[in-house]
């Protein structure tokens, strides 16, 4: 599983040209308009400060817009430009193309099966976590 995971991943952000956690970044704040820096950082399954350095990059590319919350100079609001939002979307259309090709020779039947196990596998997981 680690290693299908792995190649999964490898070539899933080279597909679509963006890392996997600035895609979840990009794609949770495309969701909320604007979304609070300390809200999307609970958010994402990545570290306060591995956020803060994407999105620092993601702003010196014109990705993302951050501006200081108006009467809380705090918080910090975190939004896509324009060229942000053509990014998402373009990333959005690649990974759609990405599934539909890792999926390519696998019957209805085979999917349903995998499918089965892999929830099997996360309903284990949640209850090994809820266990601990």
């Amino acid at each position: 599983m680690y290693r299908v995971n792995n190649a999964i991943n490898t070539t899933f952000d080279a597909y679509i040209s963006i890392s996997q956690s600035r895609f979840e970044i990009l794609a949770l704040i495309y969701q909320e308009t604007e979304i609070s820096q300390s809200d999307l950082q609970k958010k994402v399954t990545i570290d306060k400060a591995a956020v803060a350095r994407h999105l620092k990059q993601l702003e010196d590319n014109n990705i993302v817009l951050r501006r200081r919350k108006d009467g809380d100079n705090r918080m910090i609001l975190v939004q896509l430009t324009d060229y942000g939002k053509e990014v998402i979307e373009n990333s959005q259309k690649e990974k759609e193309q990405f599934a539909k090709g890792l999926l390519n020779n696998i019957s209805d039947t085979e999917f349903n099966m995998l499918k089965k196990v892999l929830d099997q596998l996360n309903e284990n997981v949640k209850q090994m976590k809820d266990n601990t």
